[in-house]
Parts: structure tokens; C-alpha cells; sequence
């Protein structure tokens, strides 16, 4: 089967395509005619703050520029979340509601409907960051207080997270980006840093400093192609629509590529197999949802609006 979160979307040789085998947990080429390019359809946004905490899951397609729908609710209310997504459902995992919570929500790609509580984080927090391999979600970071946990939590059945690994530091606002073989966890504060880290999903594990943002901020979003993470907008102390791109077969710093459509932060990330897209944010509070090419280094260009304008929604893609 097409794996949602490696699939490239294009060939490297006639007939051949990249596929995940869901039998090895690998990813590799496949030489039948009968294997078409894919990824994820739609994009999710949950949550966020209106003002006032929103339960709202959000859905806008890949294919074609428009509007997000309202398709089903999250278990309560909240924001400041990290997003996950496995090839049928997505997460939602902690987030601030009014209280900080250690909530992981499931949801459906496969039908429009409500998300239910799966399981727990190991510690309550908000500012997180998601990652996901192509068997598990991982929530990174966050506060209050201030922590460097990476937790790991399965998607082959509901259970709890288990915290696998550490940052290299403790902060919060942080995005994540993931290959097909490592999670990466970019920018954040206390202090504001400009800091890529890097761990591995073969093995539970601390992660590495592996690069640099072209500048520190924080409440940023977070993008991945199958070659390159992407980090969008954020706070760096004033707003900015900086997307800056770096590269998963090398370790380096990050450079940067182009501009989303306003500055704004606490926005959700999304990637299709072509694109990234940004949504929603602040201040001041906004709908927008803007999207940028993987293929070529460009600015982002608004393609559609969310249901209502909000801050601190979590992403993903499905």
C-alpha cells in the first residue's frame, strides 16, 4: 500500500514508484504499471483558540484550491496541540483547554466524524510538537513547565505514550517535520532558539543538533516533503513569514525559500505529496490557508479559508 507520509508523488523510472510495504515497514520502489503515485487527499485542521478553545476539525482538499469544511469535533475543546497522521486517522495530542491536558484524540480519514480519546501523553503540556513514522506519533517538547520529553505512542492500537527520548533542550512553541527515518523538532524558546534537532524512529532515543534555522522564533509550523522538512512562520519577537526549508539526507542548516502570504505565528502545518501548506495563526487571528510548492523554492500563495479564523490549531494530512 501507498504509504501517506513517504509516498512521493512522481517516478524515478518508467512504471516505478515509491511504496511503502506494509509487510516489511519498508520503504521502496516498485516497478508495477498498475501503482499509481499517491499521497494524503485532504488536509486537517483541530482546534485552535477563536477566541475561546474550538473542538473543530477542519478538512480542505489537496487536489483543488478551497474552503475547509467542518467535518467532526474533537473530544474538548483546545489549542496550542501538536498534530499526527498515520495512513487512516489522525491525532491531536495535548494542547491547553483551558487547563493544560495530556489528551491523545483519533480521528477518521476514511469518513467525516468525531475524534475519540485514545490514550494519554506522559506529561500534560501544550506548545508541542508532532511527528509521525509510519507506525507511531510522537509529541515533542512543550510546557508548562517546560520540558525536552519526546513521547511515542502506537498507531496500531489506542494506547498510551511512552517517553522514548529527550531534546536537546527544554522548550516550547517548537514545529516537527519527519522523514521516513527520523523526527526532527525546529526553533522554540525559552531562551529562542534556532535549533534543528533530529532522533531516530528505528530506535527509541535522545535526539541530535543537527542544524540551524536562518533565524530563532518560535509557535512556528511544520512541513515535510520525502527530501526536506519546512518551517513556517512563527514569532522571532515580532511576527514573520519566513519559510525556511532543510534538507533530510544531510545534516545542515536550514535556508530560506520563500514567504507565506502574512506573517503570523501559532499557525497549523499540512504537506500533501507536492506542497506544504500553512493555516490559520496569529495575531491578529486568521483563516487563511496558504500553500507552497515542494519542487521549486517560491512563496506561498493563499488557496483557501478555514471555517473560522483561530490561533493554535494543530495539523494533518490524510
Amino acid at each position: 500500500m501507498l504509504s501517506n507520509a513517504t509516498a512521493s508523488g512522481g517516478t524515478a523510472a518508467a512504471n516505478a514508484y515509491i511504496v511503502y510495504n506494509s509487510t516489511t515497514g519498508q520503504v521502496e520502489w516498485s516497478a508495477e504499471a498498475s501503482v499509481a503515485p499517491s499521497g494524503p487527499v485532504s488536509g486537517y485542521t483541530s482546534g485552535g483558540w477563536v477566541p475561546g478553545t474550538s473542538n473543530i476539525i477542519d478538512k480542505f482538499p489537496f487536489a483543488t484550491n478551497a474552503n475547509a469544511t467542518d467535518v467532526g469535533d474533537l473530544t474538548q475543546g483546545r489549542y496550542i496541540s501538536a498534530g499526527q497522521s498515520s495512513t487512516v486517522s489522525g491525532y491531536t495530542s495535548g494542547g491547553d483547554a483551558p487547563t493544560v491536558v495530556n489528551t491523545i484524540d483519533k480521528f477518521p480519514f476514511s469518513a467525516d466524524a468525531n475524534a475519540t480519546d485514545v490514550g494519554d501523553l506522559t506529561v500534560s503540556r501544550r506548545s508541542v510538537a508532532g511527528q509521525s513514522s509510519t507506525t507511531s506519533g510522537y509529541t515533542s517538547g512543550g510546557s508548562t513547565p517546560v520540558v525536552n520529553t519526546i513521547d511515542k505512542f502506537p498507531f496500531a492500537a489506542d494506547a498510551n505514550a511512552t517517553d522514548v527520548g529527550d531534546l536537546t533542550a527544554p522548550r516550547w512553541g517548537l514545529a516537527g517535520q519527519s522523514s521516513t527515518e527520523s523526527g526532527y523538532s525546529s526553533g522554540g524558546t525559552p531562551p529562542t532558539v534556532n535549533t534543528i534537532d533530529k532522533f531516530p524512529f528505528a530506535s527509541d532515543g535522545n535526539a541530535s543538533d543537527v542544524g540551524d534555522l536562518t533565524q530563532g522564533r518560535y509557535s512556528v509550523a511544520g512541513q515535510s516533503s520525502s527530501a526536506s522538512g519546512y518551517t513556517s512562520g512563527g514569532y522571532a519577537p515580532v511576527n514573520v513569514n519566513t519559510i525556511d526549508k532543510f534538507s533530510f539526507a544531510a545534516d545542515g542548516n536550514a535556508s530560506d525559500v520563500g514567504d507565506l502570504t502574512q506573517s503570523r505565528n501559532a499557525s497549523a502545518g499540512q504537506s500533501s505529496s507536492s506542497s506544504g501548506y500553512t493555516s490559520g495563526g496569529g495575531f491578529p487571528i486568521v483563516n487563511t490557508i496558504d500553500k507552497f510548492p515542494f519542487s521549486a523554492d517560491a512563496n506561498a500563495s493563499d488557496v483557501g479559508n478555514l471555517t473560522a479564523g483561530r490561533r493554535g490549531p494543530a495539523g494533518q494530512q490524510g
